[in-house]
């Protein structure tokens, strides 16, 4: 019974790992002196923190150690390795020099992950077994992360480690409040848990690899992350869309229905359009 509880321990101290990196982060954000080294080794930090985030469920499935104090640790991890630590590093880069509305916008980048991962918990509450579907509800915490810190890394990369020009404040101030909001958007993302080994899977896989070894080879290696990371973005927009035109064309056509119920909204919801985790995971 003993070396079997303690398999109960592992998943959990990945995702305790995965906060030491979040924290490692802002202490590197928050320093005496902070410059674009200790900006872009911030970025690192949370990249290890989603390395960690991802290993926690897998590791939890493989032991079958699931559990719901899992679940809401890896909620409480996310918050400071995906929402506060990288708030803070965007903060610190790019948002300072705007004064309270520099802040206003970091803060909203931390307060709607925060909205985003206790929507999930909810979410994942009122489907104990999991659920079935194939979608996030917004665009999950640690990709709106994975976004910002793809752009930190581009840009150390493409300068050489120069501070961010003050031209470019603005559009990242444009982008950090898109994420913020896609976050506590009901944008459909997937979550491909159904992708099976198909020749279209193959092809598109391939497509993908492919495109990031051009980018990598013409441009930078610093570059595949920020392609990937937009790629992702634009392809939950444009599904969503072509989803919400489909339904109402189907709505359109067989007339208007008749309005759900509170029970009946929560239960299409949870059908529909999120997949809680089995333990850990993206959220």
């Amino acid at each position: 019974m003993r070396p079997r509880k303690l398999l109960f321990v592992l998943p959990n101290l990945f995702t305790v790992t995965s906060i030491l990196c979040g924290f490692y982060a802002m202490t590197l954000c928050a320093g005496a002196e902070v410059g674009p080294t200790q900006l872009y080794q911030a970025s690192l930090a949370i990249l290890f923190a989603m390395f960690f985030d991802g290993c926690d469920g897998r590791v939890a499935r493989l032991t079958r150690t699931q559990s719901d104090f899992g679940m809401q640790l890896d909620s409480l991890a996310d918050v400071v390795s995906f929402g506060a630590a990288p708030a803070l590093l965007l903060y610190k880069w790019a948002l300072e020099p705007m004064g309270f509305l520099g802040l206003l916008l970091a803060f909203a980048f931390a307060a709607c992950g925060a909205l985003r991962l206790a929507r999930f918990n909810v979410i994942a509450m009122r489907s104990p077994s999991g659920g079935g579907g194939n979608f996030f509800v917004g665009l999950p915490i640690p990709l709106a992360a994975s976004v910002l810190v793809s752009m930190i890394i581009a840009h150390h990369a493409a300068t050489g480690g120069e501070e961010l020009a003050d031209s470019a404040r603005a559009p990242v101030a444009v982008a950090s409040t898109v994420l913020s909001l896609l976050m506590v958007s009901t944008v459909r993302y997937r979550t491909f848990k159904d992708l099976r080994l198909s020749p279209r899977s193959v092809l598109v896989m391939g497509v993908m690899l492919t495109s990031g070894v051009l980018i990598g080879t013409r441009f930078h290696p610093a570059y595949v992350l920020v392609a990937y990371s937009f790629a992702y973005l634009a392809f939950g927009l444009v599904e969503s869309a072509f989803l919400m035109s489909h339904r109402l064309a189907t709505r359109k056509a067989g007339g208007a229905p008749p309005p759900l119920t509170l029970l009946e909204e929560t239960e299409e919801d949870e059908d529909l359009d999120e997949t809680p985790g089995d333990e850990q995971g993206v959220a």
